[in-house]
């Protein structure tokens, strides 16, 4: 793998206004006109109209329901829980969770939770007036996150984690014997061993708290489209793939470091643009103020000439740049007669050049992932994974070995996949051209949104689709745990193993490295059981992400992170300040971290 640079560009080029309402120069609440903008302390502003774009549906809005960045994206801004994200760092901080003991034996928490705190008015309670949070609730919550009910994607995620969960799930038991209620505004968790990720784990949306009237009002079906929650913004119109809406939170309870009552917005807005060009022409139209996932191709047609940026006929804006913790894969129905020959599968990853992938399709946005299924992040031993190179005429003996010489006698195969914005059209056409050229393998192309490509992968209805994964916490542990067998979709669980892959020698080797205090003896069985994952084939493994920003030069404190986890509540909007135009200023930015491998 050739050296890739990890770098936050955090350039300013020739590129488009955002035109802010208002001059608000004084403290105050202003005049209610949601785009005015109130200056307030630390030279930052409260107001404004955020809007943002998602080039897929939602899937659910429901906390538990949650497996995917699009829905998390918009729910993330209504919902809270224990812990948070720092947004620039990926520290995990205290949320609802005021502070909390750890006993000696690491396997007890006891959180107390922040008094006062209310969720968002609603119907589902009594006089429509939202309650105060308390530790009851958030037993409720993490009980159904660890419940076999059918509106829980996570029902494996605390299983062997917290004592008692199993009994809970098999009905041996009415609740979780490590989750208790000490009062009001305590609650103690016990845990089966000690894990130094868990409180990353109480800081995904999954564990987030939401009141009970609710569920009880609305059922779980009706919390897939209604949101009530304890965060920054509240919902005021939802409508799947048109738009959905949101309010500052008035009774917030978070600060920033000078006082400063959070959230900045007044409002955010979320469309549903789903062609990447004609989102780009929404932001050229002032008509959205930041594209997540710009293509590498686009940048010289956003920019426009040096020269009319020297004669100011275009305008401002940043671009930020990041290497994401997401990869991009295939997988394999592990169990299905198209893959269940590991000969074939691993004919599939050999036949397939991930660098002219990276280079040539996608103009080098991306690392060609020619190692393990975990994306490179700090102290994991990622290189040490030996991973899968480009050698067709190895692929050819492997499919040969599995009884299709040139592929005479494959069946029928059809890849499914969404377009999100046409990139993964483009990706799927080369690599279904060399495995044709190959293997002789033919495969066709079937898109459709992703809202219904995830519930037919996790029913099994698939032998061969495409996928993403992104972490949920910046730990190996978020990617290897979708190959351990208590995952199982097969199982009839509603988890995240939809390869139908089980192997002891995997579980054993992932639960060991779970277990384990010290760091780099953790990792170096994390590095372990990703070789397994790659040993058997399990999935194609095609690239990791290089996230890009485009956003405009008066959003700030929105900064981009390998998650891309966003913390709305600190963003505000500034108002323009009279500069010259400046092209290319800045690019390569601070620190620059290299991967590489010799």
């Amino acid at each position: 793998m050739k050296p890739v640079k990890l770098v936050l560009l955090n350039a300013v080029f020739a590129g488009l206004l955002f035109s802010c309402s208002g001059s608000g120069d004084s403290d105050g609440e202003g005049t209610g006109d949601p785009n005015e903008l109130v200056k307030v302390e630390g030279g930052k502003f409260k107001g404004g109209v955020l809007r943002v774009n998602s080039i897929e549906d939602y899937t659910s809005l429901f906390p538990v329901g949650i497996n995917d960045v699009y829905s998390t994206h918009i729910a993330g801004n209504v919902y809270e829980g224990l812990f948070r994200f720092d947004q620039k760092t990926l520290e995990t901080l205290p949320a609802l969770a005021e502070s909390f003991d750890i006993d000696n034996s690491k396997t007890k928490y006891t959180f107390n939770i922040r008094k006062g705190i209310k969720f968002h008015d609603d119907e589902c309670f009594e006089g429509g007036k939202g309650r105060e949070v308390t530790a009851d609730d958030f037993k409720y919550c993490l009980e159904y996150v660890c419940s076999n009910h059918e509106a829980n994607k996570w029902n494996s995620f605390f299983r062997g984690v917290i004592v008692g969960v199993e009994d809970y799930q098999s009905g041996k038991a009415k609740s979780v014997e490590g989750i208790k209620v000490v009062n009001d505004h305590t609650l103690e968790v016990k845990l089966e061993d000690p894990l130094a990720s868990f409180p990353d784990m109480l800081a995904l949306l999954a564990t987030a708290v939401y009141p009970h009237e609710a569920i009880e009002k609305y059922g779980y079906e009706g919390m897939d489209e209604h949101m009530v929650g304890t965060g920054p913004f509240i919902p005021t119109e939802i409508s799947n793939g048109k738009i959905v809406k949101f309010k500052r939170n008035e009774n917030y309870w978070r600060v920033d470091e000078f006082g400063n009552k959070l959230p900045f917005l007044a409002q955010i807005e979320v469309s549903f643009i789903k062609d990447k060009k004609e989102e780009l022409e929404a932001f050229k139209n002032d008509e959205l103020d930041m594209v997540w996932g710009l293509p590498v191709e686009e940048i010289p047609n956003i920019m426009g000439s040096l020269e009319e940026a020297k004669e100011g006929k275009n305008k401002e804006f940043k671009i930020q740049s990041v290497n994401s913790l997401n990869i991009q894969y295939y997988g394999f129905r592990f169990t299905s007669e198209t893959f269940k020959d590991i000969n074939v599968r691993k004919a599939f990853n050999y036949a397939v050049d991930r660098d002219s992938l990276v280079e040539f399709v996608l103009d080098g946005e991306g690392v060609a992932a020619h190692n393990g299924f975990v994306p490179p992040m700090k102290s994991y031993p990622y290189e040490s994974v030996k991973g899968f190179n480009y050698d067709p005429k190895l692929a050819k003996q492997f499919m040969a070995k599995a009884g299709y010489p040139n592929g005479k006698g494959f069946p029928e195969l059809t890849l499914y996949l969404n377009k999100s914005g046409g990139v993964n059209v483009k990706i799927a056409e080369f690599i279904t051209a060399m495995l044709k050229d190959n293997l002789g393998v033919k495969i066709k192309l079937e898109t459709m949104p992703m809202s219904d490509l995830y519930p037919k992968v996790e029913a099994g209805e698939l032998d061969f689709w495409r996928f993403g994964w992104i972490a949920d916490y910046p730990d190996p542990a978020t990617f290897l745990h979708l190959f351990h067998s208590s995952t199982n979709a097969e199982s009839g669980d509603k988890a995240n193993n939809y390869f139908g892959y089980s192997s002891e020698k995997f579980d054993a080797t992932f639960e060991e490295a779970l277990k384990e205090i010290d760091p780099e003896k953790r990792n170096k069985l994390y590095a372990a059981a990703d070789q397994i994952i790659i040993d058997d084939a399990v999935i194609m493994p095609l690239m990791f992400t290089v996230g890009i920003r485009l956003i405009n030069p008066e959003l700030n404190d929105f900064d981009i992170n390998e998650m891309e986890y966003r913390d709305m509540s600190v963003v505000y909007l500034k108002e323009r300040e009279k500069s010259n135009v400046r092209v290319y200023d800045n690019i390569g930015g601070e620190e620059d971290e290299e991967y590489s491998e010799e």
